[in-house]
């Protein structure tokens, strides 16, 4: 008799174990459940999902200066711009609202972007463009490299902000410096180089 009490104790507290141990593996949180687990909160999001872009950009006369690249960031897109044959001075710079690079004036690429209907610059404390960008700062070798974050755009597709629309956009240096304020564009002067982002549709 008292062996088989022993048994039913021991089969009892085995059983326990294992109902305990089940308990716990359904309890505990994972990493499906609380994507924090994993690490940043943010993975598999757009800028995991998005190919970099990279763009030539050509002068009026056709010759490549140099080459644009863009990658998406949590934050924005990141531009990296490398170029050379440059005039040694401030040159504005920004995004155009149609994928269209035309010589010898490159109007074809139209205004700025702006899908917000904002107003031109930084200095008068409204919003601006979305393709508002700091001036270029080229050195007396007539070459510049330097990494822009550039906050209110974005490489998805479908949003309205996106580079990558049935216009398509393209990046635009120009002749002077732009003064962050004059409207419609900041009175940068001419247009002395292009590069398509992605072309019209």
């Amino acid at each position: 008799m008292k062996r088989w009490l022993l048994y039913s104790i021991l089969f009892l507290f085995v059983m326990s174990l294992a109902a305990c141990s089940t308990n716990v593996g359904e309890d505990a949180p994972n990493d499906e459940d609380n994507p924090t687990l994993s690490g940043n909160e943010n993975e598999g999001n757009v800028k995991d999902d998005i190919v970099p872009v990279s763009v030539d950009l050509k002068n009026s006369d056709g010759d490549k200066i140099g080459t644009v690249d863009l990658e998406q960031q949590f934050e924005g897109v990141l531009i990296t711009i490398k170029a050379s044959n440059l005039s040694p001075e401030e040159h504005g710079f920004h995004i155009h609202e149609k994928g269209i690079c035309e010589a010898p004036d490159f109007k074809s690429a139209g205004g700025h972007f702006n899908p917000n209907d904002a107003s031109h610059g930084t200095d008068h404390g409204n919003e601006a463009h979305a393709g508002d960008l700091p001036n270029l700062h080229v050195n007396e070798d007539g070459a510049v490299q330097e990494d822009i974050l550039a906050e209110k755009v974005t490489l998805k597709s479908g949003e309205p902000n996106s580079l990558i629309g049935s216009t398509g956009t393209a990046f635009i240096i120009h002749k002077g410096a732009d003064d962050q304020e004059s409207q419609p564009s900041g009175d940068a002067g001419s247009r002395v180089a292009c590069g398509v982002i992605s072309k019209a549709e």
